[in-house]
């Protein structure tokens, strides 16, 4: 343990001395990287299952279709997200060449695509059947009167949900080491391994995700205030 006094000292060498803050901002940049491209991948998984499951219900032609998100959704939400890396990394990216922010994004995409479809199934439920009705009498097909109708509605009701899930993916991002991805948590165990001092490292690394999540957080509170006052007018 590190005495009280010495947490001045132990912070200097973990942050400071030779430049130890640029692994820290190398890995905050990855962890960045990978928790906004595996967001992107996310919601467009997301939304193609979502889309597949409301479909697919009450419609026995796309029986099959429906079948198959099901499985994906419960499998992924049923098995810990570190078991999916592992397994993912060694199915798909063998190669020692692989771009480790490509090999995150991939794993954290495909994790955060069940989460995802549920969020966005539940905004497309959520809009009155009647919408579809409606453009369906203006002469649009079901996927026209989704693309122009359902899913425009949905969207503003899953906005809070899908920040929350941005949050999530990126504290979820600090398993990403176990594949060999040098993200924010991994630059901290690296530096322990250097200072022989592996707690005030991780404490850093702790601080920095509290900050962007206290800031994502706030970002969501204003952007959900906004959308509560656009409702009145």
């Amino acid at each position: 343990m590190i005495a009280a006094g010495s947490w001045g000292a132990a912070f200097t060498r973990a942050f400071i001395t030779d430049h130890r803050y640029l692994a820290y901002l190398g890995g905050l940049k990855t962890t960045a990287l990978i928790s906004v491209f595996a967001i992107i991948l996310g919601i467009l998984i997301g939304l193609v299952v979502a889309v597949g499951k409301v479909s697919a219900k009450g419609n026995r032609k796309l029986w099959l279709i429906g079948v198959i998100c099901n499985i994906y959704t419960t499998v992924i939400r049923g098995t810990p997200v570190m078991v999916q890396l592992l397994i993912i990394y060694n199915l798909i990216f063998t190669s020692r060449n692989t771009n480790e922010i490509v090999v995150g994004a991939v794993c954290f995409g495909i994790n955060s695509g069940a989460y995802v479809a549920e969020i966005i199934r539940a905004g497309l439920e959520s809009v009155d059947r009647g919408q579809m009705e409606a453009g369906r009498s203006l002469g649009f097909s079901y996927l026209q009167s989704m693309r122009l109708i359902i899913v425009p509605q949905a969207v503003k009701n899953i906005l809070p949900a899908l920040g929350n899930e941005l949050i999530t993916l990126i504290k979820e991002t600090s398993v990403a080491g176990v594949i060999a991805v040098t993200d924010l948590t991994k630059a901290a165990q690296y530096v322990g391994s250097v200072t022989f001092d592996i707690l005030t490292p991780l404490f850093i690394a702790a601080l920095t995700y509290l900050v962007i999540v206290l800031i994502l957080t706030r970002l969501l509170k204003a952007l959900e205030g906004r959308m509560s006052r656009s409702d009145r007018y």
